[in-house]
């Protein structure tokens, strides 16, 4: 969960001041979505549509990892956690087995799999310590931006930043001890394989329902919708498993139509890389964007990777969100100390990132949901970062549950 679930909006009507994010965010949509489809094709347009219902889910719903995690630690509620357990699970029994099948309708279907090593636990744990500081991780800096934070812009930039020294670094680290990836689905069988991972999640929402009874005597409920009727479909907030569970659901249209589950940091790095190249920094010659693929989104348009166009239409329907809840409203004043926090933390998401093979999305989400072993690993490296994360954040002025 990013900082922006701890300071709820009231989502009262405020239609008139916001007509005009909500048009401009509603055309960034439709004249996105027209133009891809006529500069790439149909189905990178329909990413971005994705994209666009992936914001939404995000903001009218607060769902994130950072201050679920946060407040799982510092206050012992454990709602958060247990709603992205469940997510994850969702997405888990239909993605399992349908890249067991490898393809669909003549797509090829690939899971988020990488190696379980050295890799990937230090940077999990560099990712949960910055997601701290920053305030957000991958999805929450991405939705929080859209809804018009302008702290969490400082994160986004330094998260490019970030995400491009990783592309450096990141052939040394795949030298150091690792396993291949490993597939539980392909190890253990489909149904063996999202029974071990569905227990694997259900034991992790069991400590945090114990750990939340014994601080509190009871587990927490999620609020009741504020409005009457439908209306909250359009203006929110949604409840956060529904919202959970919506996520799931587009994570695995995701796989369909782009043949991989849902990612988002790989697009930073893309960005910062192009940046870096036109002001002649040169980046093509880095091992990492020598290898093919790099190579080729290197010297190709930015919208015709998939992460870039999806990551697009999260903040702009995050934005849309934002605008039809009354509730997109920009600061452009930030504390230094608050924007110190927000750059290391973005630097550190970045770089934790390239070297872990993605954040809370990439990794842990489409990891643990496609099987991947790794993703687990991420998991407990990341939050024992985070861990680390949450005890630095007074060092500048940030308490454990505020968002500065």
């Amino acid at each position: 969960m990013s900082d922006i679930a701890l300071d709820r909006p009231n989502y009262l009507p405020k239609a008139v001041s916001d007509r005009a994010p909500t048009l401009v965010a509603a055309l960034g949509l439709l004249i996105g979505f027209i133009a891809i489809a006529i500069l790439v094709d149909l189905r990178q347009a329909t990413l971005l549509a994705i994209g666009g219902g992936l914001g939404a889910a995000l903001y009218h719903g607060s769902f994130g990892f950072t201050g679920g995690w946060r407040r799982m630690v510092v206050e012992k509620r454990g709602r958060a956690m247990r709603a992205q357990m469940l997510m994850i699970g969702v997405a888990a029994v239909a993605m399992i087995p349908l890249l067991a099948a490898g393809s669909l309708g003549g797509q090829p279907l690939v899971g988020a799999l990488a190696p379980v090593g050295v890799s990937v636990l230090v940077g999990a744990a560099i990712f949960g310590l910055g997601m701290q500081l920053g305030g957000g991780c991958g999805s929450g800096t991405l939705f929080t931006v859209g809804g018009g934070s302008s702290r969490m812009l400082v994160t986004l930039v330094f998260f490019i930043v970030g995400a491009v020294i990783g592309t450096a670094h990141l052939p040394w680290w795949l030298n150091q001890p690792a396993l291949p990836p490993i597939d539980i689905g392909r190890e253990l069988g489909v149904g063996f394989a999202i029974a071990v991972t569905i227990l694997g999640l259900a034991v992790v929402a069991l400590i945090t329902a114990l750990v939340e009874r014994r601080a509190h005597g009871n587990l927490e409920r999620g609020p009741a919708p504020r409005r009457p009727g439908w209306s909250w479909l359009l203006y929110g907030p949604w409840p956060l498993v529904g919202a959970g569970l919506l996520l799931a659901i587009l994570n695995v249209t995701t796989l369909l139509v782009a043949g991989h589950p849902w990612s988002i940091t790989y697009g930073f790095g893309l960005w910062g890389a192009k940046i870096a190249d036109a002001v002649g920094i040169p980046v093509a010659g880095w091992e990492f964007w020598t290898w093919p693929a790099q190579a080729q989104a290197l010297s190709s348009s930015v919208l015709a990777d998939n992460t870039s166009v999806m990551n697009f239409g999260i903040i702009l329907g995050a934005a849309l969100a934002a605008a039809l809840a009354g509730k997109f409203a920009p600061k452009v004043k930030i504390p230094f100390a608050s924007f110190l926090a927000a750059a290391i933390g973005g630097i550190l998401m970045g770089y934790g990132a390239r070297l872990s093979f993605g954040c809370n999305i990439g990794a842990l989400f489409s990891g643990i949901a496609s099987g991947s072993l790794h993703g687990w690993l991420w998991f407990a490296a990341a939050f024992v970062g985070s861990l680390a994360g949450i005890w630095a954040r007074p060092l500048f002025g940030l308490d454990g549950l505020t968002r500065k």
